[in-house]
């Protein structure tokens, strides 16, 4: 499978954030829902549903992405400072975050907090029988996708036949950097799951000129693959302002994926 790539642009960012920072969109892309962008997700639906295990036994851990994480909560569309402030602190500590638990990317964090780049973990697993390479913390949480997939219709509704994972280059541009490049980001399908907020030629694509679709009409991808991801700690780039339907990215805790065995 060809390496699939694509561009966002990110608004100049000054990094006091005196003003309001502009997530990476194209000039006329369209808004996704603020609240789904700038709230921590819900705490998991049906606590009651059977738990997920993986074809070793191993039990899977339903998760919500962590809040200061998700990329939205970095850039708020006010002028208050003290909002502002929080905003910047919150994309500080998720560098520090990805640096540990991940490893160092050259530009952002510090080595010193962990001198491995991320590529220096990335393994190659299989997905709904596809190889993509991501890093290695993650394939747990991969895995407890496709099983909750596999084991529920689900599975069926739909059939993928490319995904994409780590990355060497950052194409974001100014203070912020790709989970792709930490290996915690997976796309599915560019070519049938749009990303109408981003610059081209992903907003050309013709779903996305078409007025009055929804996200979830501007993806082949269906909505019960979405939120099989979100059970499992991961967040769909579609609810943010980039509306990226083919984008997921590891958000939860990377220690937290399978529940520890009983004593």
């Amino acid at each position: 499978m060809h390496a699939v790539r694509r561009t966002l642009a990110a608004a100049p960012l000054l990094l006091s954030f005196a003003v309001a920072a502009l997530p990476a969109r194209g000039e006329d892309a369209p808004s996704a829902p603020a609240e789904k962008e700038t709230k921590s997700e819900a705490a998991p639906k049906e606590a009651s549903r059977a738990k997920v295990k993986l074809p070793d036994g191993r039990v899977c851990r339903e998760q919500s992405p962590q809040p200061f994480l998700i990329r939205g909560n970095w850039f708020p569309k006010t002028k208050d400072p003290e909002k502002l402030k929080e905003a910047r602190k919150m994309l500080e500590d998720a560098i520090r975050y990805r640096t540990e638990k991940y490893g160092y990317f050259e530009g952002f964090g510090s080595p010193k907090l962990n001198p491995k780049a991320p590529k220096d973990y990335a393994k190659s697993t299989t997905f709904m029988g596809l190889t993509v390479r991501v890093h290695e913390k993650i394939i747990p949480a991969l895995k407890c996708v496709e099983a909750a997939l596999k084991s529920s219709p689900a599975g069926e509704e739909y059939k993928p036949k490319t995904i994409g994972g780590i990355r060497f280059k950052n194409t974001y541009r100014g203070v912020e950097v790709s989970n792709h490049v930490y290996g915690i980001a997976i796309d599915i399908e560019p070519d049938r799951n749009t990303c109408c907020g981003c610059v081209a030629p992903w907003n050309e694509h013709p779903l996305c000129k078409q007025k009055g679709k929804t996200v979830w009409e501007r993806m082949a991808m269906p909505r019960s693959w979405v939120e099989t991801f979100e059970r499992f700690g991961f967040y769909w780039l579609g609810h943010d302002v980039l509306q990226d339907t083919m984008h997921f990215e590891f958000l939860g805790d990377p220690d937290k994926i399978l529940e520890e065995p009983e004593q």
